[in-house]
């Protein structure tokens, strides 16, 4: 009588598995939507209350109207802002209010907790290029 021998063999990865490679992909796309500063000026505006791009172009002191509409659009198209007409303009909030001040509110207290070495980082500090 002959024996089947079944061999199991192990292999490791080094890749999370899939479901966790798309959620790291969904939050970094989360961090590049936050990355940007202009996006960040207006989220805080935002957070005041809704605001027309032409008051976000006034208070942000300089960039175009065009570039203030490009940068609500992303925030739009990544689900953190929307908009509602209003007579021929359109009047921008956050979508996602509490969610967002409170992860703001953690990255300030990071921020607070690294004494802002994030500034000194060489791929994404203050004075690289990107």
């Amino acid at each position: 009588m002959e024996r089947a021998v079944t061999r199991t063999t192990k292999t490791r990865t080094t890749e999370p598995p899939v479901d966790e490679a798309g959620a790291l992909s969904t939050a970094a796309c989360l961090f590049r939507s936050l990355g940007d500063p202009m996006r960040l000026a207006i989220i805080r505006h935002l957070m005041l209350g809704p605001h027309r791009v032409v008051d976000l172009t006034r208070h942000l002191d300089g960039p175009a109207q065009s570039s203030v509409s490009a940068a609500l659009a992303c925030l739009r198209d990544c689900g953190l802002a929307e908009s509602q007409p209003q007579g021929r303009a359109s009047l921008w909030s956050l979508s996602t209010q509490p969610e967002l001040l409170e992860l703001l509110a953690s990255a300030e207290k990071l921020l607070a907790a690294t004494g802002d070495q994030v500034a000194l980082c060489p791929v994404y500090g203050t004075g690289t290029s990107s």
